[in-house]
């Protein structure tokens, strides 16, 4: 018996790992490099495209909690993000190649995983996992579409720039963490007030990448908004967002500054770094004004421009049981990206639920369906909801958990309330790690 897995991923590497161990046999299926996608830079499996941080790393996040929770079920790939991790704070940020590389490694030594490199135009017959991400090929697209009835729905993804550490001028830079959180893990790039609307007036002015003509009606996810739609909702937006100064004071000076660019450690080596929140699809050579207009980066080396692709994914309200499950088909299940989960984390949550619940259902178990007071049970109860009219990408917030009950004078005790359902949340997957799940 032979378990197709479509995609090599993040969700379909971990999809692919969890059925692994379990003892069965996977044609895990990749189309590139055969075939590219347009944001993949490398071969490997389970890459980084956009930023290098799976987001917060401690249960007082929504992001943390459902971290912790593939941990007690077994996560294979968040083992491997915590041994390439870099500073990053509070958050869990990884050097992206030597992730990639592990995961690949791990998949390739496997006995029980075949890799097949070529690209896949139709949903297999047979036991099957979907995960063929968001920049899935058009020729799976239209199967995809077939299978489903429904049209799909999109939306755009961009990508921030990546530079050299070492073209950075520090005479101007400082390292800092937010409110001296955790080490001082990112470069911070203070601006003044006049600093700022030069900076401003560059980037409302900068021309675009045009878009091409299925590209038009463009609908880009709240949560990574290129950075120029984000500038164009007003001249302080940017300075409430990704380049808010609060909590980041320069020792040199003990001030706090009027806006901060915020840079990421981007690998091991502390060579290259990202800027935090400047996903754009502005032109390169816009992109590099904008860049060196920045105090500290004026000479900044630039090795990878930011770019927006077409992120593809289900109506899933109308395809899938929490479980991942297809309704029309009980041996097809979708996992990741694909499912209308936003996020690196949320990605390798939904392929770790995928590839336990097809084992389940291979072997004739019931299918593991978690509850809104998980994190996990609330991303994928929320994404299978008939009730959804106009259904949208989601991502790991508290938001989508079921609600505790709190004494009326801590109501608006925020690190309480997370405290209680993150609580709540691990007890309840313990007692699913006690049951063999």
């Amino acid at each position: 018996m032979e378990i197709n897995v479509i995609g090599a991923g993040l969700a379909g590497s971990e999809a692919a790992l969890q059925l692994a161990k379990r003892g069965f046999k996977v044609k895990l299926y990749e189309m590139r490099p055969k075939k590219n996608t347009g944001a993949h830079k490398t071969e490997k499996f389970a890459e980084f495209v956009c930023s290098n941080s799976l987001g917060a790393s401690d249960c007082s996040n929504a992001s943390g909690l459902l971290k912790k929770e593939m941990e007690l079920l077994g996560g294979e790939l968040i083992n491997i993000a915590r041994e390439c991790s870099v500073p990053a704070g509070n958050a869990l940020a990884i050097d992206r190649e030597l992730f990639s590389e592990n995961v690949t490694q791990r998949i390739l030594q496997n006995p029980n995983i075949t890799v097949i490199k070529e690209e896949v135009t139709e949903i297999p017959d047979g036991y099957t996992i979907m995960a063929s991400g968001p920049l899935t090929s058009d020729s799976l697209a239209d199967s995809i579409k077939e299978f489903t009835r429904s049209e799909h729905l999109h939306f755009f993804d961009a990508i921030a720039p990546i530079v050299e550490k070492d073209s950075i001028d520090f005479d101007k830079a400082f390292w800092a963490s937010r409110y001296d959180k955790g080490e001082a893990s990112y470069i911070n790039c203070p601006m003044n007030k006049e600093q700022y609307e030069k900076f401003y007036d560059i980037l409302i002015n900068a021309p675009k990448i045009e878009l091409k003509t299925f590209e038009q009606n463009a609908k880009f996810f709240e949560s990574c908004l290129p950075i120029e739609v984000l500038a164009s909702r007003g001249v302080d937006t940017l300075r409430f967002g990704p380049m808010k100064p609060v909590g980041l004071i320069d020792k040199r000076t003990g001030e706090e500054n009027y806006a901060v660019v915020q840079l990421r450690q981007d690998n091991s080596a502390k060579t290259l770094f990202n800027l935090v929140g400047f996903q754009t699809n502005l032109k390169w050579g816009s992109q590099k004004e904008l860049l060196q207009s920045i105090p500290g980066l004026e000479n900044v080396n630039i090795v990878r421009y930011g770019v927006m692709h077409r992120n593809t994914f289900i109506n899933s309200p109308k395809v899938l049981n929490a479980s991942l499950q297809t309704r029309k088909r009980p041996d097809l299940f979708f996992a990741g990206q694909l499912t209308g989960t936003e996020g690196y984390t949320e990605s390798i949550a939904t392929g770790l639920l995928a590839g336990i619940n097809m084992a389940r259902y291979v072997n004739g178990e019931e299918l593991l369906v978690l509850p809104k007071e998980t994190m996990l049970g609330a991303l994928t109860q929320y994404i299978s909801d008939e009730n959804h009219d106009k259904f949208q990408p989601i991502n790991s917030n508290w938001g989508i958990v079921s609600p505790v009950e709190l004494p009326k004078k801590e109501r608006k005790n925020k690190k309480l309330k997370a405290e209680l359902i993150s609580n709540r949340s691990i007890e309840y997957i313990q007692s699913c790690k006690s049951n063999n799940i």
